[in-house]
């Protein structure tokens, strides 16, 4: 294991790429941390304050509420440079969370007050305001990337990038995990003012990538315009990302291994956490939540040092994104006929690993024989507002509990969730063949 770690800042990568990657590494690992720190709490939060039975309506709360959001970040694109558009959502989303921060140490509006009430505004808003982050976020720093880098290096820098987002992943988590213990009542807060101090990091990171990263590492696939830290891409509005999206079938294949996953992920997520709130509550229940988060990305920095992304490499794109859903699949059936908290957590944390290890960096490599519109356009429909627009879907299948019954329920989610493998799967392969067949002829899809 030693020697793979070395191998990814040794022998894998030339020099000029170690420094982009690895820096790349810490400033994906400071966001993707970040959300690992507030998506415990946010979950806790709401199960605490507003109740289980709200999941599914607050979940198509941030369907409606990623519309604007979408529009906003489309307009900041468009005005600003995209090293400057992460420095401004990074201002926006620290003083934010100071904000909730302050609410949530307060006896009466934060979570010491356990009362279940689904007016307490408070669960809802940081609900929602994680949920953008996690999109808006991890989007547009995957767009940068795609936008600067080819596609062999993207092979090989691609799984050091992961590298550092799964480090985060673990290590955050794991100090908000020892603040709420340490300080017990109003733990919470502490915790996500340490996130707040992370994410002011972010900012420096990145202007130190921009300016000390060679240029030559700036350059994407096959284009002759400038770097995109210089600004000045086509400004095409807010809707052309919808337009390629609808036109393009290479992009609705995308769209459909994206959405699928995040209807079948919901499903799963909505089982699993009913199951944690009936044992846990308040602080209790976000400790252990934040457990879950560090034993699945524990697992997926595991799976990423022993070489996990050389099965990408062997088998190709297309047949890599067919391995998710046959996983899936199993997880499924064993939710299902198995409906036990621990058995819950393994899966969960199993299934989603192997997503953030290896299809994550394989997905996003589909993005790099495509047009900057594509990249930072119609990349914002899929990744923002179709990840949404899924899980507030699965939200509907999720309400139906209630009046299916439990046993009802089980059949009537396992057959939507087969039947949309079925299509996740070929629409795997279908993306797959494009690509390949986009860099063998050295062209842009769309």
């Amino acid at each position: 294991m030693v020697e793979r770690v070395k191998s990814f800042f040794g022998g894998m990568l030339q020099k000029d790429e170690r420094k982009k990657f690895s820096l790349l590494g810490v400033i994906f690992g400071i966001t993707i941390g970040v959300y690992w720190l507030l998506r415990p709490i946010k979950d806790g939060l709401f199960l605490t304050m507003v109740g289980t039975e709200y999941v599914p309506l607050v979940k198509m709360l941030s369907v409606v509420v990623i519309i604007p959001a979408v529009m906003i970040y489309s307009k900041l694109v468009d005005s600003f440079s995209r090293h400057v558009v992460l420095y401004i959502l990074s201002v926006f989303y620290a003083v934010t969370a100071i904000i909730f921060a302050i609410l949530i140490l307060n006896p009466v509006t934060g979570i010491a007050n356990t009362i279940t009430d689904p007016s307490r505004f408070l669960g809802w808003a940081f609900y929602v305001y994680v949920e953008t982050f996690g999109v808006i976020m991890a989007a547009l720093f995957w767009a940068f990337v795609s936008d600067t880098t080819t596609p062999d290096s993207a092979k090989r820098g691609y799984p050091v990038i992961v590298m550092g987002a799964q480090m985060g992943a673990v290590l955050l988590p794991l100090v908000s995990r020892f603040i709420i213990l340490g300080i017990g009542t109003g733990g919470t807060g502490y915790a996500l003012l340490f996130g707040v101090v992370v994410l002011c990091f972010l900012p420096l990171a990145v202007f130190y990538y921009v300016n000390h990263v060679p240029r030559g590492q700036m350059e994407g696939f096959k284009t002759n315009e400038h770097s995109p830290i210089e600004g000045d891409h086509k400004k095409a509005g807010f809707f052309e990302g919808l337009r390629l999206l609808i036109a393009k079938p290479y992009l609705l294949g995308i769209f459909v291994i994206v959405s699928f996953y995040e209807v079948i992920n919901a499903i799963l997520d909505y089982q699993f956490k009913g199951l944690a709130k009936a044992s846990y509550t308040g602080d209790a229940l976000i400790v252990f939540l934040n457990n879950f988060a560090i034993f699945a990305n524990f697992i997926a920095l595991v799976c990423i040092v022993v070489g996990i992304d050389r099965i990408g490499r062997s088998l190709g794109v297309g047949k890599t994104l067919v391995l998710l859903p046959i996983l899936v699949g199993f997880c499924v059936v064993g939710m299902s006929f198995y409906p036990f908290l621990a058995v819950a957590f393994v899966i969960q944390a199993v299934q989603k690993s192997f997503n953030y290890s290896l299809n994550q960096p394989v997905k996003e490599q589909l993005y790099i024989p495509t047009t900057k519109d594509t990249k930072y356009k119609a990349k914002a429909w899929i990744d923002m507002f179709g990840s949404r627009l899924s899980k507030g879907g699965a939200s509907i299948i999720n309400s139906t509990r209630g009046i299916l019954g439990a046993e009802g329920f089980i059949a009537f989610s396992l057959l939507i969730s087969f039947g949309l493998i079925g299509v996740w799967m070929m629409a795997a392969l279908f993306v797959g063949k494009v690509h390949a067949q986009a860099l063998r002829e050295d062209r842009v899809v769309c």
